[in-house]
């Protein structure tokens, strides 16, 4: 696969572990603990063929709605993979950055995400963003207090806020915009996820729930993706 015609960011909204659970006679447990397989094995493909970013919508700001159950099994496994991950990913050159707000996060899922994320700082290899306690209004008014922190201490004036201002107090600072956001199973919408960086990102509609989602499946999404003209407003 040409590396020149590959997106740079492809972001990932992953749904479907609890009807892939369900489907098979399973708690919802098990679905989330297979899709964190899955978001392994997808991760490790993309940094070999040559992705540049990834984005994994793993846990939003609206999951604490769930059944304190669910909740806290997804956190157990969200901790176990950001401690056993982060060792296989420093030695595959993946680096790895937690983006959302840490605040609610256990103190010991603040430190794994720490642990994490130095373990893997130097890493050279594909960045891979794991939302967590993630949502996209939350992000854009974090942004804009601390933007207005600034303003009220004078070291910028409003009318010098531009877009650029607001992308450089966004988690994702000095990253470049998704090129493709894909979401599995069958639903078509947002909720909520990185909502200023996908202004002009290009859309694929999975019907595979996440857990079955596959390398072929990127692949086949890459060449759906190489297909389309991006034209960012223009003609």
């Amino acid at each position: 696969m040409e590396e020149n015609s590959l997106p740079k960011h492809i972001a990932f909204i992953l749904d479907g572990n609890r009807r892939w659970a369900k489907s098979k006679g399973k708690p919802a447990s098990f679905g989330h603990k297979k899709g964190a397989e899955t978001l392994e094995n997808i991760v490790r493909y993309a940094n070999k063929i040559g992705i540049k970013y990834l984005t994994a919508y793993v846990f939003s700001t609206e999951n604490w709605k769930r059944k304190a159950e669910e909740v806290s099994a997804i956190m157990t496994i969200l901790q176990n993979y950001l401690d056993d991950f982060g060792k296989r990913a420093d030695l595959e050159n993946i680096k790895i950055n937690i983006i959302g707000n840490p605040n609610r996060l256990s103190e010991k899922m603040q430190k794994s995400i720490k642990n994490c994320m130095e373990r893997t700082k130097n890493n050279t290899g594909i960045v891979f963003n794991i939302a967590l306690n993630y949502g996209g209004r939350d992000e854009i008014v974090r942004a804009v207090r601390k933007i207005a922190s600034n303003v009220q201490k004078g070291e910028i004036l409003p009318e010098e806020i531009t877009e650029n201002t607001i992308q450089e107090n966004l988690y994702t600072k000095n990253q470049p915009d998704p090129d493709l956001v894909i979401r599995t199973s069958g639903e078509e919408r947002i909720s909520n996820f990185l909502l200023w960086q996908i202004a002009y990102s290009e859309f694929l509609f999975v019907q595979k729930n996440w857990p079955d989602f596959n390398e072929k499946d990127l692949d086949e999404a890459i060449e759906e993706y190489k297909k389309r003209t991006r034209k960012f407003g223009a003609n």
